[in-house]
């Protein structure tokens, strides 16, 4: 080993054994990073395809559609958009399932085994982003999907400027045919090697993914629970208490009520319910009721669910709803019960934890 003085200036070959001690001492030092962000994809592949194959299974529970709804509510930059759409068109989201899954699978491999590492690592980076902006929201004590999003895009960014460093497959390759090391594709793509640039280029581009991966982690978390320059807050779209969004509410001609629901906040651990629904005057006088017996034997055609996957239906205790869920759900007539005028109304529902959601009707005439 050389030994170099703290305060002399090494010449070019003690520089050159320094640059490659600290090289190989990095490589080594940064296998925990790369071992354990590849276990974390290959586990979230290996999971879907071996361990629990039933979350591939589209008539099983687990279907990773349900967890994809689950996500819609709080779902950043358009993702909630292409989600729904994905939901409503099963034959691009099966294969769109199968082929994430995949890529974890093999992305997670790679990186375990330090193959291509810098090409892997930037895959890595991607699915980070995509899982922080569909489920970044997520979590009943901390935003916990946020942050292991946020741990795995840092360690994915340190891979594709460091490489896969020591014990790899990128390795091997380079002992088997040294002429790699003069190949632009493998420097940039595999991690045995520094990446071609010079001191100054590879600085700029470090700071430059550093201010990237910055300014996504911390602008998402500012976003979904302020503490950065603002305030600490719940967020947009609580991922504790449930919340329903009501609309297109409308007194029909017979004395039914017809409205749109829509389960936009709350944990997808548990079911949200809806325990009695009211009818009141905007005096706020009671017109009509629907008690949880009522609500619990409403007949299946009265809900009318927006996706075949988390759902509104009538359970046991009220109406049920998974998150996510989007229906539009008729409350039928009661027999000699006199109700107001279109625009005079205004329906309430009450959940299990006694917050009420209310939402003004409209008349038959106005919904024609």
């Amino acid at each position: 080993m050389t030994v170099v003085a703290m305060d002399t200036v090494p010449g070019p070959a003690a520089a050159a054994t320094l640059g490659e001690r600290h090289w190989r001492v990095a490589a080594i030092a940064l296998l925990p990073v790369r071992l354990i962000q590849g276990f974390i994809y290959w586990g979230g592949g290996s999971r879907r395809f071996i361990y629990g194959p039933e979350k591939l299974n589209p008539d099983a529970p687990t279907w990773m559609a349900n967890k994809f709804q689950s996500a819609m509510p709080g779902a950043l930059l358009g993702t909630d958009h292409l989600i729904a759409f994905l939901l409503h068109h099963f034959w691009l989201l099966y294969p769109a399932v199968i082929l994430f899954s995949g890529a974890e699978l093999l992305a997670g491999a790679a990186l375990m085994a330090g193959l291509l590492t810098r090409l892997v690592g930037l895959v890595s980076v991607g699915f980070s982003m995509l899982l922080m902006l569909m489920f970044g929201w997520q979590g009943a004590t901390c935003i916990d999907e946020w942050t292991m999003a946020a741990c795995n895009l840092a360690m994915g960014a340190t891979l594709v400027l460091v490489g896969g460093g020591a014990y790899s497959l990128d390795n091997m390759l380079l002992k088997s045919d040294p002429g790699l090391a003069d190949r632009a594709w493998f420097r940039w793509l595999a991690g045995s090697l520094p990446l071609p640039l010079t001191d100054t280029g590879f600085r700029n581009l470090g700071v430059s993914v550093l201010a990237a991966v910055l300014a996504f982690n911390i602008g998402t978390y500012s976003y979904y629970r302020g503490s950065v320059v603002t305030p600490f807050h719940s967020g947009p779209v609580s991922p504790t208490r449930h919340h329903f969004a009501l609309n297109n509410g409308a007194l029909l001609p017979d004395g039914s009520v017809k409205f749109r629901i829509y389960l936009d906040g709350g944990t997808p651990e548990a079911p949200a319910h809806i325990m009695k629904a009211e009818l009141t005057s905007l005096e706020n006088e009671l017109l009509e009721t629907w008690n949880t017996e009522t609500l619990t034997q409403l007949p299946v055609g009265s809900i009318h669910n927006d996706f075949a996957y988390n759902k509104f239906k009538a359970g046991p205790y009220g109406i049920v709803a998974e998150m996510g869920a989007m229906a539009t759900i008729t409350l039928p007539p009661e027999p000699n019960i006199h109700r107001g005028t279109g625009g005079n109304t205004i329906l309430r529902l009450i959940d299990v934890n006694g917050r009420s959601f209310s939402l003004k009707l409209a008349g038959a005439d106005e919904n024609s």
